[in-house]
């Protein structure tokens, strides 16, 4: 097949720092790449966008490649998906309509990292102490310390190991569940395996990190925020529909919760009357937990040499 020129859309820019987080040039003259920085929800403006082109480059889930969307793009040939998988990219439909899936690679440090921001911006209040000085005010709450609480991770892979050993070297008690979670590994890393119950008990901050499948869609719903104390804390840098998003609303709104991180959401961009852009014991981030300089080297950079490889393959074929 010969080489020739293709069109690559670059989408959910957000930042507006795709094209400076890695070396674009080995594109050039095979490749005209357009970078869209906002986000299209719409399926037919989707379509209507994406049709002229060849490839696209989507930012982890972002923005789904569903089967309706790729069977609607006759001239796409190539998704190129950050992070090692992509859970919103229909598989099975990019193989029945000739479409190439190509992943980068990833870290955990930056969620890792952004789990403990959240975690002590929600003990801390930093949020609304912060406002409260930019407002002209000073001091408005109490802050909780970490030493000696209890802090109960749901899934104890990699992000939530690492998110273990840190807590211990706050001085606090580390408590585990997920489904599949064994004496051996929880104590290899320091950490007390315990039932979901006891989980939702006795933890004073709870932190998701676990995937999001059949299996944990909801697993965190009315019941299990009402077994938890009134005075705790929850964090989800994982996946929104995890947690039960209205019974969270509802507990936090009720003071059943004492509060919550929530970097994720069952829509995203969250919508601009969302409660948890208001709910005064709640710290809402963007979906940051993987957003720093040094992933989207890898993710941008990662996707020039894919995009470079698929086309020499082409070149071959």
């Amino acid at each position: 097949m010969t080489d020739t020129k293709i069109r690559l859309a670059v989408l959910d820019d957000y930042q507006h720092v795709a094209l400076q987080s890695a070396d674009w040039t080995p594109l050039e003259g095979r490749a005209e790449v357009v970078v869209y920085d906002d986000h299209l929800s719409d399926h037919d403006a989707l379509v209507a966008r994406l049709t002229p082109f060849d490839a696209v480059c989507v930012m982890r889930e972002r923005t789904p490649m569903t089967a309706a969307l790729i069977s609607a793009l006759p001239r796409l040939k190539l998704i190129a998906s950050t992070g090692r998988g992509n859970a919103s990219i229909d598989l099975d439909a990019a193989a029945k309509h000739g479409v190439d899936v190509m992943h980068t690679g990833y870290a955990s440090t930056p969620t890792i990292e952004f789990t403990w921001a959240a975690i002590l911006g929600l003990a801390r209040n930093i949020a609304s102490e912060a406002a409260s000085v930019r407002a002209g005010h000073w001091q408005v709450g109490l802050g909780a310390e970490l030493c000696g609480k209890t802090l109960g991770i749901l899934g104890l892979g990699r992000i939530g190991s690492a998110v273990a050993r840190i807590a211990q070297v706050f001085g606090m008690r580390v408590i585990a569940w997920s489904e599949n979670l064994t004496e051996k590994a929880a104590s290899a890393v320091g950490v007390h395996r315990v039932t979901k119950d006891e989980l939702l008990s006795q933890s004073d901050f709870l932190t998701i990190h676990t995937r999001l499948s059949e299996r944990t869609l909801g697993l965190i719903g009315a019941a299990e925020l009402a077994a938890m104390k009134p005075t705790a804390r929850l964090i989800n840098s994982s996946r929104g529909p995890i947690v039960d998003e209205e019974a969270l609303i509802d507990a936090l709104s009720h003071r059943r919760l004492a509060g919550a991180a929530v970097d994720v959401f069952d829509i995203e961009p969250l919508p601009a009357d969302h409660p948890f852009r208001t709910l005064p014991n709640v710290l809402a981030t963007p979906h940051i937990g993987y957003v720093t300089e040094e992933m989207y080297r890898t993710f941008y950079g990662d996707s020039v040499g894919n995009v470079v490889a698929w086309l020499d393959n082409r070149l071959r074929s």
